[in-house]
């Protein structure tokens, strides 16, 4: 881990730095995963670098990795509570993006429940 300057902020930092970990993290808040459900939601990514994110979220006890003997392993991830707790963070981050920068949500249980509205209305 990278020095943290006794700063609990930058340790934070630290465990989230990497060009992916950030959204591992939130996607795995919505359910737990396997390793190729991550790599599709996250276009652009190598397996190579997923991996070694994967490794190092589970090295700094935000996630969970389950092996489920079959051939070939069943590996799923899983958030730890550490990492659970990581997720109101970033809802506002999500929040704030939406306000400040005018993206909007996509989140799962926000198109679902646009869809319901949808057809609600078209009924």
């Amino acid at each position: 881990m990278k020095k943290d300057f006794g700063c609990p902020v930058q340790g934070t930092i630290n465990v989230l730095s990497g060009k992916w970990k950030v959204l591992v993290v939130w996607h795995l808040g919505f359910m737990p995963r396997r390793f190729a459900e991550l790599r599709d939601l996250l276009p652009g990514v190598s397996e190579k670098v997923l991996t070694a994110q994967l490794r190092q979220l589970e090295r700094d006890g935000v996630i969970h990795r389950k092996i489920k003997p079959s051939t070939p392993p069943q590996v799923t991830y899983y958030l730890t509570k550490a990492g659970e707790d990581l997720i109101p963070m970033l809802t506002d981050m999500c929040h704030w993006g939406t306000r400040h920068l005018g993206i909007p949500p996509n989140l799962p249980m926000i198109r679902r429940a646009k869809s319901r509205s949808r057809k609600s209305i078209a009924a």
